[in-house]
């Protein structure tokens, strides 16, 4: 099915990493985290990727935003930059303004949109994610976790990128509220012809949400397939400890 999509992204043989900061009198040290990193992501799919922590998994998040310039390799994106989903929303939402002023002011600052326009789309993206309006009011210590975490998604739609990334979007959530985001995830992905990066340790969950799945070890990519091929015709024993350790 894949090849048969437009890319919104391709990565191909990207190194990429940090700068470790060395003591007093050393110098700052390179950290290379990500190793030959080559694949793509087409529209409209959801494209998982798992691994333990520590793997690099972060890092090629903020690879592909721009955060982290590669050492090596190409990030090439067929639509704008994508946007993220943060596994905390209470971190990411700033606490001192209201969920009305934390969804227009990306649109204030992109400047394109009048103050009526504005408003127009904040309340069209809040019922999109499935808010009440009385929520536009609120803060965000005034919302439940499910709630803000709605918030964070609109957010991150709210100038209508093609391509998002969802880094551990629902762990922070009991299993109700993660089932609820989850079938957000599918409907949004369907209605607005959204594809995803998902970045998550919950192998079920990437099961039940995703196309396809990547499997990253020590910042390779060591296996990826579809969903089905992953999780019942694993090739690599360390994609096999993974599901193990899962059931």
């Amino acid at each position: 099915m894949s090849e048969q999509r437009p890319l919104v992204l391709s990565l191909r043989h990207v190194d990429s990493g940090y700068n470790r900061r060395g003591g007093l009198f050393r110098r700052r040290e390179r950290q290379e985290v990500l190793h030959d990193v080559t694949f793509d992501v087409y529209h409209g799919e959801i494209l998982g990727l798992v691994g333990e922590s520590g793997t690099g998994k972060s890092t090629l998040a903020r690879t592909i935003l721009g955060l982290v310039e590669p050492d090596r390799g190409q990030v090439i994106h067929y639509t704008r930059r994508p946007q993220m989903i943060f596994q905390d929303p209470y971190s990411s939402l700033n606490p001192a303004y209201s969920v009305a002023w934390i969804l227009e002011e990306p649109l204030r600052v992109y400047g394109k949109y009048g103050a009526a326009e504005r408003k127009r789309r904040v309340r069209e993206m809040l019922e999109r994610v499935e808010l009440p309006p009385e929520c536009l009011a609120a803060r965000p210590d005034e919302l439940s976790g499910g709630q803000r975490q709605r918030v964070s998604i609109a957010a991150a739609l709210i100038r209508r990128p093609r391509f998002l990334i969802a880094d551990e979007p629902v762990s922070a959530l009991d299993v109700t509220i993660q089932a609820q985001i989850l079938a957000l995830l599918q409907d949004l992905r369907r209605d607005l012809e959204l594809s995803f990066l998902f970045i998550s340790h919950d192998l079920n969950v990437v099961y039940q949400l995703c196309d396809r799945v990547l499997v990253m070890k020590e910042g390779r990519i060591v296996e990826q397939g579809t969903a089905d091929e992953i999780f019942d015709r694993p090739k690599e024993d360390y994609t096999k400890q993974l599901l193990a350790a899962a059931d």
